[in-house]
């Protein structure tokens, strides 16, 4: 059930989103040289390495400058275009693609680098045990504002309470955080340590 509303929801929103997606290539391209799609390596379910897809939001090569993986609000690395398409989350939309390949989900935990994993515990590691999502239960009570540790606890929560309830609650909360913007960035109390 849960596989088949993934694929439903993420073809129809690759639909309705198309002529947004475009717009959002070609402010790229425009503003930056390099494909505006950026790939990583992400870990998702059963520890599964796959290559995450999202627009460029950031300058080429951005990892390797300034405060590398960690973003900050007025990061100078962030594009102009990149700034509007982080505030409206539209440079998540290829994740739909990853949806529609199996490796996410449209509700779980974000997928993180493997830098962050090998580093978990074993409880932390009980993150894995569903497929990452675009949307989750850390994203609507905090999200980037939040300590890593917190938001792993939280994700932790999810698998032992996820239900198709609390999945419809988690997409109303990230509808109005789409309208709101907050806790987009980690600020002074979020991020890894």
């Amino acid at each position: 059930m849960r596989r088949a509303f993934d694929i439903v929801t993420s073809a129809l929103a690759l639909l309705v989103a198309s002529p947004i997606l475009l717009g959002a290539i070609l402010w790229i391209v425009i503003e930056s040289p390099g494909s505006p799609f950026f790939r990583q390596k992400r870990v998702g379910k059963d520890n599964q390495d796959f290559q995450l897809i999202k627009l460029r939001t950031m300058v080429k090569n951005a990892e390797s400058k300034g405060a590398g993986l960690a973003v900050d609000e007025n990061d100078d690395r962030i594009l102009k275009s990149g700034a509007f398409l982080r505030r409206f989350s539209i440079d998540e939309i290829p994740n739909l693609i990853n949806v529609l390949k199996g490796e996410m989900s449209i509700i779980g935990p974000r997928p993180t680098v493997r830098a962050q994993v090998d580093k978990y515990n074993e409880h932390q590691l009980r993150r894995l045990e569903v497929k990452p999502g675009i949307t989750g239960w850390a994203q609507v009570n905090g999200r980037a504002a939040l300590p890593w540790s917190e938001r792993i606890d939280l994700d932790v929560w999810y698998v032992d309470h996820r239900s198709a309830t609390l999945d419809l609650q988690i997409l109303l909360r990230t509808v109005k955080l789409l309208f709101t913007g907050d806790d987009l960035y980690r600020g002074e109390t979020g991020g890894w340590k």
